[in-house]
Protein backbone atom coordinates (compact mmCIF):
# COMPACT_ATOMS: atom_id res chain seq x y z
CA UNK A 1 0.00 0.00 0.00
CA UNK A 2 0.96 3.56 -0.78
CA UNK A 3 2.20 5.63 2.12
CA UNK A 4 1.91 8.59 0.81
CA UNK A 5 -0.36 10.15 -2.33
CA UNK A 6 -1.29 12.94 -4.41
CA UNK A 7 -5.17 12.33 -6.03
CA UNK A 8 -5.67 14.48 -8.57
CA UNK A 9 -10.20 14.72 -8.24
CA UNK A 10 -11.46 17.01 -11.28
CA UNK A 11 -13.61 19.85 -10.57
CA UNK A 12 -16.33 17.92 -13.16
CA UNK A 13 -16.14 15.23 -10.36
CA UNK A 14 -17.38 17.22 -7.78
CA UNK A 15 -20.38 17.93 -9.40
CA UNK A 16 -21.38 13.97 -10.35
CA UNK A 17 -23.80 14.00 -12.74
CA UNK A 18 -24.80 17.75 -12.62
CA UNK A 19 -23.32 20.40 -14.96
CA UNK A 20 -22.83 22.62 -12.67
CA UNK A 21 -21.90 23.01 -8.59
CA UNK A 22 -21.21 20.08 -6.61
CA UNK A 23 -23.13 16.99 -5.61
CA UNK A 24 -22.63 15.96 -1.96
CA UNK A 25 -23.32 12.50 -2.24
CA UNK A 26 -20.92 12.22 -4.06
CA UNK A 27 -18.27 14.29 -2.60
CA UNK A 28 -19.17 12.64 0.72
CA UNK A 29 -18.40 9.05 -1.02
CA UNK A 30 -14.73 10.46 -2.06
CA UNK A 31 -14.49 11.91 1.89
CA UNK A 32 -15.57 8.64 3.20
CA UNK A 33 -12.84 6.49 0.87
CA UNK A 34 -10.28 8.82 1.92
CA UNK A 35 -10.92 8.13 5.54
CA UNK A 36 -10.87 4.53 5.10
CA UNK A 37 -6.96 5.05 3.37
CA UNK A 38 -6.34 7.53 6.01
CA UNK A 39 -7.39 5.13 8.69
CA UNK A 40 -4.85 2.70 7.33
CA UNK A 41 -2.12 5.20 7.56
CA UNK A 42 -1.56 6.87 4.41
CA UNK A 43 -0.80 10.78 3.85
CA UNK A 44 -3.57 12.16 1.85
CA UNK A 45 -3.43 15.60 -0.46
CA UNK A 46 -5.72 16.26 -3.06
CA UNK A 47 -5.15 18.73 -5.84
CA UNK A 48 -8.57 19.74 -7.10
CA UNK A 49 -9.70 21.34 -10.49
CA UNK A 50 -12.32 23.76 -11.38
CA UNK A 51 -14.14 22.32 -14.26
CA UNK A 52 -17.20 22.38 -12.64
CA UNK A 53 -17.57 26.20 -12.49
CA UNK A 54 -15.31 27.54 -15.25
CA UNK A 55 -12.94 25.57 -17.94
CA UNK A 56 -9.88 28.00 -19.26
CA UNK A 57 -9.86 26.29 -22.33
CA UNK A 58 -13.36 27.11 -23.25
CA UNK A 59 -12.79 30.13 -23.06
CA UNK A 60 -13.95 31.96 -25.96
CA UNK A 61 -11.35 33.10 -28.75
CA UNK A 62 -11.77 37.22 -27.75
CA UNK A 63 -11.16 36.30 -24.64
CA UNK A 64 -7.55 36.59 -23.49
CA UNK A 65 -5.76 33.03 -22.21
CA UNK A 66 -4.47 34.36 -19.23
CA UNK A 67 -7.42 35.52 -17.86
CA UNK A 68 -9.61 32.76 -18.59
CA UNK A 69 -6.85 30.37 -17.07
CA UNK A 70 -6.81 32.95 -13.84
CA UNK A 71 -10.83 32.61 -13.36
CA UNK A 72 -9.89 29.09 -13.75
CA UNK A 73 -7.44 29.22 -10.66
CA UNK A 74 -10.16 30.90 -8.46
CA UNK A 75 -12.42 28.19 -9.74
CA UNK A 76 -10.50 25.64 -7.69
CA UNK A 77 -9.86 27.69 -4.89
CA UNK A 78 -14.07 27.98 -4.58
CA UNK A 79 -13.91 23.57 -4.82
CA UNK A 80 -11.20 23.77 -1.99
CA UNK A 81 -13.11 25.63 0.32
CA UNK A 82 -15.94 23.77 0.26
CA UNK A 83 -14.19 20.49 0.08
CA UNK A 84 -12.37 21.86 3.91
CA UNK A 85 -16.36 22.32 4.87
CA UNK A 86 -17.52 18.77 3.63
CA UNK A 87 -14.77 17.45 5.41
CA UNK A 88 -15.16 19.40 8.68
CA UNK A 89 -18.29 17.82 8.73
CA UNK A 90 -17.19 14.50 8.19
CA UNK A 91 -14.58 15.16 11.65
CA UNK A 92 -11.36 15.34 9.17
CA UNK A 93 -9.28 18.04 9.30
CA UNK A 94 -7.67 20.20 6.20
CA UNK A 95 -5.70 22.90 4.81
CA UNK A 96 -6.19 24.59 1.51
CA UNK A 97 -2.48 25.84 0.00
CA UNK A 98 -2.25 27.91 -3.10
CA UNK A 99 1.19 29.22 -4.27
CA UNK A 100 0.46 32.49 -2.93
CA UNK A 101 -1.77 33.34 -0.17
CA UNK A 102 -5.42 34.15 -0.91
CA UNK A 103 -5.70 36.53 1.76
CA UNK A 104 -7.09 34.79 5.09
CA UNK A 105 -8.78 31.91 3.33
CA UNK A 106 -5.62 29.86 2.23
CA UNK A 107 -1.86 28.89 3.34
CA UNK A 108 0.59 29.73 1.15
CA UNK A 109 2.57 26.40 0.18
CA UNK A 110 5.67 25.38 1.88
CA UNK A 111 6.74 21.80 1.56
CA UNK A 112 7.85 21.26 5.21
CA UNK A 113 4.40 22.95 6.72
CA UNK A 114 2.72 20.36 4.00
CA UNK A 115 4.65 17.54 5.16
CA UNK A 116 3.80 18.46 8.77
CA UNK A 117 -0.23 18.47 8.18
CA UNK A 118 0.16 15.48 6.76
CA UNK A 119 1.94 13.62 9.35
CA UNK A 120 -0.42 15.13 12.26
CA UNK A 121 -3.65 13.25 10.20
CA UNK A 122 -4.66 16.55 7.78
CA UNK A 123 -5.74 16.55 4.51
CA UNK A 124 -4.00 19.26 2.32
CA UNK A 125 -6.15 20.32 -0.75
CA UNK A 126 -3.80 22.16 -3.52
CA UNK A 127 -5.84 24.88 -5.11
CA UNK A 128 -5.50 27.45 -7.89
CA UNK A 129 -3.13 25.33 -9.84
CA UNK A 130 0.78 26.53 -10.13
CA UNK A 131 -0.25 30.32 -9.62
CA UNK A 132 0.36 30.67 -13.51
CA UNK A 133 -1.51 30.62 -17.16
CA UNK A 134 -0.90 27.60 -19.55
CA UNK A 135 -0.27 25.08 -16.41
CA UNK A 136 -3.39 22.26 -16.15
CA UNK A 137 -4.10 20.52 -12.09
CA UNK A 138 -2.68 18.08 -13.99
CA UNK A 139 0.68 19.28 -13.99
CA UNK A 140 0.39 20.96 -10.57
CA UNK A 141 -0.23 17.40 -9.08
CA UNK A 142 2.98 16.10 -10.28
CA UNK A 143 5.01 18.82 -9.16
CA UNK A 144 3.56 18.52 -5.67
CA UNK A 145 4.11 15.17 -5.69
CA UNK A 146 7.95 15.77 -6.74
CA UNK A 147 8.43 18.34 -3.68
CA UNK A 148 6.17 15.73 -0.87
CA UNK A 149 8.13 12.89 -2.28
CA UNK A 150 4.92 10.85 -3.21
CA UNK A 151 4.61 7.32 -3.70
CA UNK A 152 2.09 7.77 -6.52
CA UNK A 153 -0.08 10.12 -8.11
CA UNK A 154 -3.62 9.13 -8.53
CA UNK A 155 -5.98 10.40 -11.23
CA UNK A 156 -9.54 10.15 -10.40
CA UNK A 157 -11.38 10.08 -13.74
CA UNK A 158 -14.54 9.65 -15.66
CA UNK A 159 -13.29 6.54 -16.93
CA UNK A 160 -11.46 3.54 -15.41
CA UNK A 161 -8.23 3.55 -16.88
CA UNK A 162 -6.29 3.72 -20.38
CA UNK A 163 -7.35 2.38 -23.37
CA UNK A 164 -5.31 1.72 -26.47
CA UNK A 165 -7.70 3.97 -28.72
CA UNK A 166 -10.76 6.30 -27.33
CA UNK A 167 -13.71 3.83 -25.88
CA UNK A 168 -16.07 5.85 -26.99
CA UNK A 169 -15.04 6.25 -30.77
CA UNK A 170 -13.86 2.45 -30.83
CA UNK A 171 -15.98 0.22 -29.15
CA UNK A 172 -12.93 -2.41 -28.93
CA UNK A 173 -10.94 -0.09 -27.19
CA UNK A 174 -8.56 -2.40 -25.14
CA UNK A 175 -8.16 -0.98 -21.50
CA UNK A 176 -4.56 -2.02 -20.42
CA UNK A 177 -3.04 -2.87 -17.01
CA UNK A 178 0.29 -0.83 -17.35
CA UNK A 179 1.72 1.34 -19.37
CA UNK A 180 4.79 3.61 -19.56
CA UNK A 181 4.77 7.49 -19.85
CA UNK A 182 7.19 6.79 -22.82
CA UNK A 183 4.04 4.83 -24.87
CA UNK A 184 1.69 7.54 -23.68
CA UNK A 185 4.02 10.19 -25.42
CA UNK A 186 4.86 8.24 -28.53
CA UNK A 187 0.97 7.80 -28.88
CA UNK A 188 -0.38 10.69 -28.02
CA UNK A 189 -2.86 9.60 -25.51
CA UNK A 190 -4.96 11.92 -24.16
CA UNK A 191 -5.03 11.04 -20.21
CA UNK A 192 -2.42 12.64 -18.56
CA UNK A 193 -0.93 16.15 -19.92
CA UNK A 194 2.85 15.53 -21.26
CA UNK A 195 4.71 17.85 -19.16
CA UNK A 196 3.31 15.27 -16.44
CA UNK A 197 4.56 12.52 -18.04
CA UNK A 198 8.25 14.55 -18.17
CA UNK A 199 8.08 15.19 -14.67
CA UNK A 200 7.42 11.35 -14.03
CA UNK A 201 9.82 9.84 -16.20
CA UNK A 202 12.74 12.43 -14.58
CA UNK A 203 12.00 11.00 -11.06
CA UNK A 204 10.90 7.65 -11.53
CA UNK A 205 7.17 8.59 -9.76
CA UNK A 206 4.45 5.69 -10.20
CA UNK A 207 0.86 7.12 -11.52
CA UNK A 208 -2.51 5.30 -11.40
CA UNK A 209 -5.53 6.14 -13.36
CA UNK A 210 -8.66 4.81 -12.08
CA UNK A 211 -12.15 5.40 -12.62
CA UNK A 212 -13.80 7.65 -9.41
CA UNK A 213 -17.42 5.83 -9.89
CA UNK A 214 -16.02 2.17 -9.50
CA UNK A 215 -17.31 1.18 -5.85
CA UNK A 216 -13.67 1.60 -3.71
CA UNK A 217 -11.84 2.50 -6.78
CA UNK A 218 -9.87 4.71 -4.55
CA UNK A 219 -9.21 2.42 -1.92
CA UNK A 220 -8.15 -0.07 -4.82
CA UNK A 221 -6.06 2.24 -5.97
CA UNK A 222 -4.08 3.25 -3.12
CA UNK A 223 -3.63 -0.64 -2.38
CA UNK A 224 -1.82 -0.44 -5.74
CA UNK A 225 -2.36 -2.50 -8.89
CA UNK A 226 -0.17 -5.16 -8.44
CA UNK A 227 -1.65 -6.71 -6.33
CA UNK A 228 -4.45 -9.10 -7.85
CA UNK A 229 -7.07 -8.66 -4.93
CA UNK A 230 -7.00 -4.87 -6.07
CA UNK A 231 -6.79 -5.13 -9.71
CA UNK A 232 -8.23 -1.70 -10.26
CA UNK A 233 -7.57 1.28 -12.99
CA UNK A 234 -4.07 1.46 -14.73
CA UNK A 235 -0.36 1.40 -13.91
CA UNK A 236 1.57 4.54 -15.37
CA UNK A 237 5.47 3.77 -14.85
CA UNK A 238 9.13 4.85 -16.13
CA UNK A 239 9.99 1.37 -17.25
Amino acid sequence: MYKRVIIKLSGEALAGSQDFGFDDAVIDKIIGQIALVMGRGVQVALVVGGGNFWRGRGAGPEMDRVKADQIGMMATVMNAIYLTERFRIKGIHSVVMTPAIIGVITEQFSKDKALEYMEKGSVIIFACGTGHPFFSTDTIAAIRGAELNADALLFAKNIDGVYDSDPIKNMKARKLDRITYKEIMINDLKVIDLAVCGICVELGMTSVVFGLDEPGGLISAVSGVDEEIFRIGTKLTVD
